[in-house]
């Protein structure tokens, strides 16, 4: 065995010896304070479990809608497309831990000058066939390439878990969106009817103004009335289209069917849906809520981004060689003294850069206190969004109720003053008033009753809902 040979083992042995070497800082969760229980959550209600989570309303038509958006919105594949980016620059990234080997042929044909001072014997042209095999090899002794693959590892999973946030948030909005669009239904239906209903009532009192029984104060108030309800319809009906509208982008619709076509919705029920409870402690939301997952996944790419750095400070050992052939002749070039081989060794060890390299390392620490701040930031951000949401769909619930108590209460309160009117006991005012109340308390019970359905969404949603693993 040659010395050169003898150096060469010495190399790989050390470069096994060094294999786990590593100049990154040991990765630890940041230490959170957590509560031992949410406080805000109702005393009955579903836990949501599943990846259909918005199975909770029962609703056939959303679920067909919710299809539909996570196969066509935008958002949601732009999402996927940053993660399939994210997946190859990991590949790649892994890649370098590897020998490349590429092989090459060439062939050229060279002609040499004869009125040089110096002859030389042979045909003044000649051929030239060359085939070979190169193969190169980064020596990983202080874990600048481990690093860089633990970090695009890191940065993928954190993709991955973005893109889940996307979709979470869809299905959220979505939902949200049909039931403010089924809202709108129900109010601009309430106020149709009110409307018709006074029109009727309008007719009649023309013709008891013409016999004399009523006066033009009254009558002019009946028609106030017929166009405060006409004057409320447009507003609604505009709403209605916006709505519909942003619930088609959200669908991925094209232009076309934008305008075409209308958003499919199921007959209102009018009823509430059940409250959403968390199914774990707290701490589970640190596993479960994709953006918290994010966060960490990005501080332990910076984390390990550290240790790439530092690494760039040492000698960087790189082995590299080559077998093949190489003949004046195509038919010798496989021939044994056509045989050519090599076997190179490199290092290369930074002197002076003007400060470049600890620069970089203090960027990248700097970088890693910024992802520590920002996971710190999102586990807040995390459990207030939580909390709120909680508190909201209980409160949605007490004002729904409230609101569909009034309009029941109101809707007897008309009934009773028009049997009044009917018996001279009253007068018209005090029916006006009470159609005027109903309208407004229909209305408002069916904001209310959007309000409580999509708190359950938000509830859904702040706890991460349905989530069960990242996708890659």
């Amino acid at each position: 065995m040659t010395m050169n040979k003898q150096t060469l083992f010495s190399i790989v042995a050390a470069s096994a010896l060094l294999g786990g070497c590593s100049l990154s800082p040991n990765y630890e969760r940041p230490a959170t304070e957590l509560p031992e229980a949410w406080s805000a959550a109702p005393a009955q209600g579903q836990a949501m479990a599943g990846e259909r989570w918005w199975t909770v309303y029962g609703d056939a038509t959303l679920e067909r809608l919710i299809t539909e958006a996570l196969a066509g919105n935008q958002d949601l594949a732009l999402a996927t497309a940053r993660l399939d980016e994210a997946r190859a620059l990991a590949r790649i990234a892994d890649a370098e831990l590897a020998p490349a080997v590429d092989a090459a042929f060439q062939r050229d044909r060279t002609r040499r000058s004869s009125s040089t001072a110096t002859r030389f014997p042979g045909a003044p042209e000649n051929n030239n066939y060359r085939a070979q095999i190169n193969v190169s090899y980064e020596l990983d002794l202080w874990g600048r390439l481990r690093d860089s693959a633990k970090a695009a590892r890191a940065e993928l999973l954190a993709t991955s878990a973005a893109r889940e946030t996307v979709r979470i948030a869809l299905t959220a909005q979505v939902t949200q969106s049909y039931y403010a669009l089924v809202a709108y239904d129900a109010q601009i239906a309430a106020t149709r009817k009110s409307l018709a209903l006074r029109q009727d009532n309008l007719r009649l009192q023309r013709v008891r103004a013409g016999a004399g029984l009523i006066n033009d104060f009254v009558l002019r108030q009946l028609e106030a009335e017929v166009a405060a309800a006409q004057a409320q319809l447009p507003a609604l009906e505009r709403r209605r289209t916006g709505e519909e509208l942003a619930l088609g982008v959200l669908l991925g619709r094209s232009p076309r069917a934008l305008i075409d076509e209308n958003v499919a919705r199921s007959a209102e029920s009018g009823q509430p849906a059940m409250p959403v409870i968390p199914a774990e402690l707290p701490s589970s939301l640190l596993l479960r809520r994709p953006d918290v997952v994010s966060a960490e996944q990005q501080l332990i790419a910076a984390n390990a981004r550290i240790g790439a750095a530092r690494a760039s400070l040492f000698p960087r050992i790189g082995l590299s060689g080559y077998l093949g052939s190489e003949s004046a002749a195509l038919s010798n070039l496989f021939s044994g003294p056509a045989q050519i081989w090599n076997l190179g060794f490199a290092l290369a060890q930074p002197i002076f850069q003007g400060g470049r390299l600890f620069g970089e390392i203090e960027a990248v620490q700097a970088r890693q206190r910024q992802a520590l701040a920002q996971y710190q930031k999102t586990l807040q951000t995390a459990f207030r969004e939580t909390h709120d949401a909680l508190v909201a769909q209980t409160k949605a619930r007490e004002v729904f109720d409230a609101e569909n108590a009034r309009a029941a209460a109101l809707g007897e309160t008309l009934r009773m003053a028009r049997i009044r009117y009917d018996n001279g006991l009253t007068s018209q005012l005090e029916v006006l008033d009470a159609e005027r109340n109903l309208l407004s308390a229909e209305l408002n019970r069916a904001d209310a009753l959007r309000a409580q359905r999509a708190a359950i969404a938000d509830v859904v949603k702040a706890l991460g809902g349905g989530w069960t693993g990242l996708q890659l």
